[in-house]
């Protein structure tokens, strides 16, 4: 059996302000977008030039879910947690992190080395609170 990552899904309070922000912050852009009338539920799901997908979706009724400081916290909640977008080079990892600073992201974890030898990281939060990791391996991407 041969299984592959396909998507994260977050459910967001505006559907079109997340869009923006995603489209925006991380360069994704549309693929399609869908509707369940009959559930006031609705959803886009965005594609990375390197594709990876994120499908955001937007439903009434719904209510916030984990909104952690910081990764360590967000641990001790069990289910999701956080996401995480890779970069190719060490030194990428405090270029994006400013990027999303600059996008309107929350800084949760300043770049530093990760608990992976050789690998850096850093940590922000999206204007919903969504924790979202960067991620370099140290190595060619």
């Amino acid at each position: 059996m041969q299984i592959s990552f396909d998507h994260v899904g977050i459910t967001v309070a505006d559907l079109d302000t997340a869009v923006r922000w995603y489209c925006a912050a991380l360069g994704l852009q549309h693929d399609f977008s869908f509707e369940i009338a009959e559930h006031d539920f609705r959803g886009v799901v965005l594609r990375s030039p390197l594709g990876f997908r994120i499908e955001l979706l937007q439903r009434a009724g719904s209510a916030p879910g984990l909104r952690a400081p910081d990764p360590l916290t967000a641990a001790l909640t069990r289910g999701y947690g956080h996401m995480a977008v890779r970069v190719p080079r060490p030194e990428d990892v405090d270029a994006v992190f400013l990027a999303l600073l600059e996008a309107g992201a929350t800084g949760r974890m300043a770049p530093q080395a990760a608990p992976e030898p050789g690998s850096r990281m850093a940590f922000v939060a999206d204007p919903e609170g969504n924790l979202i990791e960067i991620l370099s391996r140290g190595e060619t991407s």
